[in-house]
């Protein structure tokens, strides 16, 4: 009866099991019995070779095995050969074995010539073939025991490498000194690498994946290829997705070279690779146009994007950059983060860490005009809908105000350029977030509108991948706790975009600036929600426990929509767009209303904000921001708590009537 190759392999692996579990004492015991095999073959093929190939030679020099055995050991245990782990040998142990084989042949050199029973030169060759043999085979049997134990030492679990190129042939020399991975094979598209071997690990093509996770009991694959599009990775993915392997990556060849992140750190799949979609390079007088040089400020600047910014911000090398952030920790964080960028590049910046919020206008002001500020990046908001929902008045004050006090501190300092990090639910904004963002978007319309020399404008974009509230932690979370995955709605789609990209492109955006501008970044395909999560569940290694598949290892749970959640967001009002000198930033033309109407809306709206109104304010919204269309309640929850359940949407006809009244009379 045959035995398949996976039953081969499970009987292999029982073996290799308890030679991994032999005592220290028994393992000694099995090298030097290996080493007197080796010694005393070593001595019978030299004897036979330089005796006429007699075998009678080898009988009569009996004396000469014994003296081997005699001063081998001694000299071996001397040199330390026994307490090396042979997992672990390297070239001390070829040093320590060269010492030892050389001391014995001299030692048996002097004992033949002793005892007379060859001429000198006889002696003299015989000594010197046994070396070459002892020698070669000591270390020899080592490596080869090492090299099995390495390969299929237990205690790691067994992976495969896809990338044979210096990037994979690196990091399996990284895995072979641990005992977390065991690296069995290779994978690699190159028809020239299949078939061979490196260092002792054979390259096969990706197709035979399928059959070696089963014969060789194959867990996880890990991704070396720091350099491939995303496009092509994608497509790799892709292909792994229906296997039931844990598939990992390294980091991309940019962050490795950059000294950000090493080879052999093995890191998830990230989701960009999901997206599939290669960035666009920058356009260098872009990015120079409103940093280099000059004097630079970041609001929010420890938050997702905020921090992002300061970091790309700080490699084009500005004369300065101002930190402003309302938190302490994060600002503790941001500021040594850069300050190690600072120091490792050598950088000739100054860097200015201040605790402030944007809501104290003179605050705001005497930074802007003390550092002699001439670019500000306003990326300080409150963004997760449910929270901003829950907290309405306060996402009011830091959103809207925010970024009006700080536009006019920045006009007052004579800020050259301002840009502000917008949102795509500001576009038919269904939530107070999206209200509010959209509010602080007609104030910088309005104060361009009014004059001055500050050039405003605003750069609108959707979801970042692993910033703060995104879905993609908690999903990571979620998988490793083993689940359930909590999904609001099965048709649920987000635009996605990576921080990194999303900064890059606000930096360029702003250079482009005339006054007034809504900018809108081009974010790709839309990606369905559900199927993002099933997709981070099958690169895990895992299934998906649904109705086909009742026994799989994670549940998609839906939680339904939050309060003022839509089911997919938009980037334009309207359809009016025109390109720009970058092809992933569009200019939105988009109607905004005149300053002196707009701040009849602002006045009233700090009005009822500061006596927590929650009614007024939201009324005031609905009447100021064209397509607000609330969904839900007032959901505030210091509001609902004092006054019970929330009113309705209509009563904003009210505020509406009385704002009518008292805005400007613009035939006049």
């Amino acid at each position: 009866m045959s035995s398949s190759p996976g039953e081969f392999q499970r009987i292999a692996t029982a073996l290799q099991l308890h030679l991994v579990q032999f005592s220290q004492r028994t393992k000694r015991l099995i090298a030097i019995l290996s080493d007197v095999t080796v010694l005393m073959t070593a001595l019978a093929v030299t004897i036979f070779l330089t005796n006429n190939q007699s075998v009678s030679a080898i009988t009569e020099r009996a004396p000469l095995f014994l003296a081997t055995l005699l001063i081998a050991l001694p000299v071996f245990v001397q040199q330390g050969l026994y307490r090396a782990i042979i997992r672990f040998v390297g070239a001390q142990m070829v040093f320590g074995v060269l010492r030892g084989v050389s001391l014995v042949a001299v030692l048996l050199a002097g004992i033949s010539y002793l005892i007379r029973q060859d001429p000198a030169p006889v002696i003299y060759t015989t000594a010197l073939i046994f070396w070459a043999f002892a020698l070669l085979g000591i270390v020899g049997s080592r490596f080869a025991m090492r090299a099995y134990l390495m390969r299929q030492y237990l205690v790691g679990e067994r992976v495969a490498i896809y990338g044979a190129g210096e990037a994979g042939v690196s990091l399996v020399g990284t895995l072979a000194g641990g005992q977390d991975f065991v690296p069995v094979v290779y994978l690699d598209d190159s028809p020239a690498l299949q078939g061979r071997s490196i260092n002792g690990v054979q390259v096969y093509s990706p197709e035979e994946l399928p059959r070696l996770v089963d014969e060789l009991v194959i867990k996880r694959v890990l991704l070396a290829l720091p350099s491939v599009s995303r496009w092509k990775r994608r497509k790799i993915i892709a292909r792994l997705e229906a296997l039931p392997v844990h598939v990992q990556t390294i980091p991309d060849i940019a962050d490795i070279v950059s000294g950000h992140a090493r080879v052999d750190e093995i890191r998830d799949v990230d989701v960009v690779d999901l997206l599939g979609r290669d960035s666009i390079q920058p356009t260098e007088h872009l990015l120079d146009a409103c940093i280099r040089g000059k004097s630079v400020a970041v609001t929010g600047a420890g938050g997702s994007i905020g921090s992002e910014l300061c970091r790309q911000i700080l490699v084009l090398r500005p004369r300065r950059l101002v930190l402003l952030e309302v938190s302490e920790v994060a600002l503790y964080q941001i500021d040594r983060d850069l300050r190690q960028i600072i120091g490792r590049d050598r950088l000739d910046v100054e860097l200015v860490a201040l605790l402030g919020s944007v809501n104290h206008r003179e605050r705001v002001r005497s930074i802007f005009a003390t550092y002699e500020t001439q670019t500000v990046y306003h990326a300080a908001a409150y963004k997760h809908v449910p929270i901003v929902e829950h907290n309405m008045i306060e996402g009011i004050f830091n959103n809207v105000f925010g970024t009006w006090y700080t536009a006019q501190a920045a006009e007052d300092a004579g800020v050259e350029t301002f840009v502000l990090v917008s949102t795509d639910k500001a576009v038919s904004p269904v939530n107070v977030m999206g209200a509010t963002k959209r509010m602080a978007e007609l104030a910088l319309q309005g104060l361009h509108q009014r004059g001055g020399k500050t050039r405003f404008c605003m750069v609108r974009f959707g979801n970042v991948l692993a910033s703060s509230g995104s879905v993609v932690p908690l999903f990571r979370d979620q998988i490793r706790r083993g689940g359930p995955v909590t999904v609001t709605h099965p048709e649920i789609i987000r635009y996605f975009m990576t921080i990194p990209e999303a900064a890059q492109l606000v930096i360029q955006a702003g250079s482009m600036a005339k006054g007034g501008d809504v900018f809108v970044l081009d974010m790709g395909r839309p990606v369905r929600i559900e199927d993002l999560a099933r997709r981070m569940i099958h690169l895990m290694g895992l299934t998906v426990r649904d109705e086909d598949d009742p026994d799989g290892d994670v549940a998609i749970e839906y939680t339904g929509l939050r309060p003022a959640e839509k089911l997919y967001e938009e980037l334009l009002i309207g359809n009016n767009v025109a390109g720009t000198e970058h092809p992933m930033i569009m200019r939105a033309m988009e109607e905004s209303l005149p300053w002196d109407e707009l701040q009849v809306f602002l006045d009233e709206l700090v009005e009822a904000a500061r006596s927590f109104d929650c009614e007024r304010a939201r009324d005031i919204l609905l009447a100021g921001v064209a397509g607000y269309q609330p969904t839900n309640g007032i959901d505030d929850l210091v509001w609902q708590a004092g006054h019970g359940a929330a009113h309705p949407v209509e009563a904003a006809s009210t505020v509406v009537t009385q704002l009518e009244s008292r805005r400007p009379n613009r035939s006049a």
